[in-house]
């Protein structure tokens, strides 16, 4: 068990140095980002971001609030996803387009769906289901039950990473 724990912890600040580094990018000077409440990292004034890991890959997204409203990001191994979890997943709609020749469509759909909740939980502090949120993976988009629209990127190589995220209207 401690040895899990050591890796969660590895793997975790791992994500947070890829974060700093993004920050620094965007010009911001060296800072913590240590866990607030519920665990999520607690981002300097005028930043945005969203940190993810597994046991061997991390990686982070981040922001300025005047040109991003949410952020989302998730990784998984890209793995097919158990026919038993896509009906807990998929929306009977989202079920339609799921191409049963593509193995990696149904992690990405809980890929993109993971991404989805972080963009959006700290905006509304509300718990959503998998089939409140609806991919259209050929629109790059994702809607949300209480009527969020948010913009999809998604790569999958050895991991499948997705980033939701809400742009900031002008």
């Amino acid at each position: 068990m401690a040895s899990s724990v050591d890796k969660v912890r590895r793997a975790s600040g791992a994500a947070r140095i890829v974060a700093r580094q993004l920050l620094r990018r965007l010009g911001q000077p060296e800072c913590a980002l240590p866990r607030g409440s519920g665990g999520a990292p607690t981002w300097p004034t005028g930043i945005i971001g969203s940190l993810a890991h597994d046991s061997s890959v991390a990686v982070a997204a981040v922001g300025m609030c005047t040109d991003v409203g949410g952020i989302g990001i998730d990784i998984e191994p890209a793995e097919s996803l158990p026919a038993e979890l896509l009906d807990l997943v998929a929306t009977p709609r989202e079920r339609l387009t799921i191409d049963t020749d593509d193995p990696y469509r149904g992690r990405l759909l809980f890929v993109a769906k993971e991404a989805v909740y972080k963009a959006v939980y700290p905006l509304d502090r509300t718990f959503l289901d998998h089939h409140d949120v609806e991919i259209n993976f050929l629109d790059r988009k994702a809607s949300t039950r209480n009527g969020r629209i948010l913009e999809l990127r998604f790569s999958i190589a050895a991991h499948i990473v997705a980033l939701a995220y809400l742009p900031v209207l002008r």
